[in-house]
């Protein structure tokens, strides 16, 4: 094969590469912001119902709410354990991995809040996700002093059920309220302070 023939096998290869480079970064960035990130962007198209304000909470009026899917299985402690029984009770859901640094700077406000409101209608549920053993997941509630329960689910299925469009998990750590009737009233999609938990939770308490 002459020199001139395999200049372009050689391009076509070339442009191949780079196009299987570009795929990987792209995946790769995705991972990372669900990994383990500070905030994000609202996903999904059309006419998604929610707004997001200037401090990253979104909310969504209470007409225009959409359930949330079926959240039940194995807790960290190997306790059975379905959301959908706490109907009727405000519920806080946050997903969290003991890996996570941002987790790890909002775990003590989600600890205080979650013993200040229980008596008060609401319920904190944690969502452990990527954690490859419950071990890691249980020395971490011990050390911030979380007494509410977490579901295990360490690949991810459980939060691969919240419908794109939606108010779903978009990063690690997320914190989704969700309404008496179990529909997802807001979302903050980075790590939480006393004062913004607490912005998002209580606008939801007071409806009646």
């Amino acid at each position: 094969m002459s020199a001139a023939s395999r200049a372009p096998l050689r391009s076509n290869r070339t442009r191949r590469v780079r196009r299987a480079a570009l795929t990987a970064g792209a995946a790769l960035a995705a991972l990372l912001v669900s990994a383990c990130g500070s905030g994000g962007t609202s996903g999904g198209g059309g006419n998604t119902n929610f707004v997001t304000g200037t401090d990253g909470i979104a909310t969504v009026a209470e007409g225009e709410r959409t359930p949330a899917p079926d959240l039940s299985g194995k807790t960290i402690a190997g306790k059975t354990l379905d959301v959908a029984d706490y109907k009727g009770k405000v519920v806080v859901l946050n997903v969290w991995g003991s890996w996570c640094n941002p987790c790890r700077a909002e775990a003590k406000y989600f600890a205080k809040v979650s013993k200040a409101y229980a008596g008060k209608g609401v319920q904190f549920v944690g969502i452990n996700t990527r954690d490859a053993t419950s071990g890691a997941a249980l020395a971490f509630e011990k050390d911030f002093g979380i007494t509410y329960p977490s579901l295990y689910d360490p690949t991810g299925k459980l939060l691969l059920r919240f419908k794109k469009g939606t108010l779903n998990p978009q990063a690690v750590p997320t914190t989704l309220v969700l309404d008496r009737d179990g529909k997802i009233a807001a979302r903050s999609l980075s790590a939480l302070s006393e004062e913004r938990l607490l912005k998002m939770l209580k606008p939801v308490v007071a409806e009646k």
